[in-house]
């Protein structure tokens, strides 16, 4: 049997990593990050859009490395705040942004915001790029909750700790991997896009 091409993970968050490879690696994938690539770009994420930023992180990467790679954007969306912190969640809080200072910050934002204000939404896109650097899929997924005015739970990353699931009652930090990888943003559209993924990289095995 023909043995599938790498696929980068266009990422170096642990947090991302994880949750991407448990999505893929049942399929038979074999997944690295870009913390496995010396050669790897710090990609500008100049995007306006989810969209915009998966698709610059996958298609440099893949021209970089040589390799397909997955790259995927996402955060979180607040309606009290317009739609923010939006694209610039992992930055929400500067140049330097740590999520213990991105979470702090949210919270002031959202001093004195009622609860049933609070609704939020993770949202995430994803693309997966061919070692010549063209997008060839891709998918987005959401996931609805709101802010708590507390931390529940040492899972997760980012602002999982204040993100309720209503349906669940608990933060995302609270919930278990394999229900968070079942409902989550990044597991929609990962799972969205798994037929492409698999047949284009089983293609390309196969040539």
């Amino acid at each position: 049997m023909p043995v599938s091409p790498i696929l980068v993970l266009g990422t170096t968050n642990s947090g991302k990593r994880q949750e991407l490879t448990a999505l893929l690696e049942p399929f038979g994938i074999a997944c690295q990050s870009l913390a496995d690539f010396p050669a790897a770009l710090a990609v500008a994420e100049t995007g306006t859009t989810f969209a915009e930023n998966a698709a610059l992180k996958a298609s440099q990467q893949a021209l970089a490395l040589g390799h397909w790679v997955l790259g995927e954007d996402s955060g979180l969306a607040v309606d009290a705040l317009g739609g923010g912190p939006g694209v610039y969640s992992a930055r929400f809080s500067g140049p330097e942004a740590t999520d213990e200072a991105n979470n702090t910050l949210l919270l002031e934002k959202l001093a004195g915001v009622p609860a049933d204000q609070r609704t939020a939404h993770y949202a995430c896109h994803a693309a997966l790029a061919d070692p010549e650097g063209t997008i060839r899929a891709t998918a987005s997924g959401r996931c609805c909750g709101r802010i708590a005015d507390t931390a529940a739970g040492c899972g997760g990353f980012g602002y999982d700790p204040y993100f309720i699931v209503p349906e669940y009652h608990r933060t995302f930090g609270e919930l278990a991997p394999a229900v968070k990888s079942l409902i989550s943003h990044r597991g929609r559209a990962i799972r969205a896009m798994l037929p492409q993924i698999v047949r284009l990289l089983r293609d390309q095995a196969a040539s």
